[in-house]
């Protein structure tokens, strides 16, 4: 079992194309034994996003704090504290700040994908 603050885990920018002003922390994952699934905690600056890109992995993604836009296909979609999104394998997809504070979310993926 891991019980622990987020904090505790280091803070990595992110450095993939396409990507402004995005941190992820990876506070669960392969370092903790988890077999299945890794939990990372993202920030997005204001005006900030992540790359516009697909995968063959889902994302569930929990907001936490701010509002921003979910690139859905080829339409941007709301998104506020409180909202879950659910990223269907190979979906075209980008999360981006429109607010004034930061964006953060937790996001889960299968335990061997690293990407954004």
């Amino acid at each position: 079992m891991k019980v622990a603050s987020y904090l505790d885990t280091p803070e990595e920018v992110v450095q993939m194309e396409g990507a402004k002003g995005v941190r992820v922390r990876w506070v669960i994952g392969n370092q903790d034994g988890a077999p299945n699934f890794a939990m990372r905690h993202f920030v997005i600056e204001p005006g900030g996003h992540t790359p516009a890109h697909s995968h063959p992995y889902e994302h569930e993604v929990f907001i936490l704090e701010g509002e921003g836009e979910v690139l859905d296909g080829d339409t941007y979609r709301p998104i506020k504290a409180g909202d879950v999104v659910f990223v269907a394998p190979n979906e075209f997809h980008q999360f981006r700040n429109t607010g004034t504070a930061p964006l953060r979310f937790l996001c889960l993926i299968p335990i061997q994908q690293r990407c954004c």
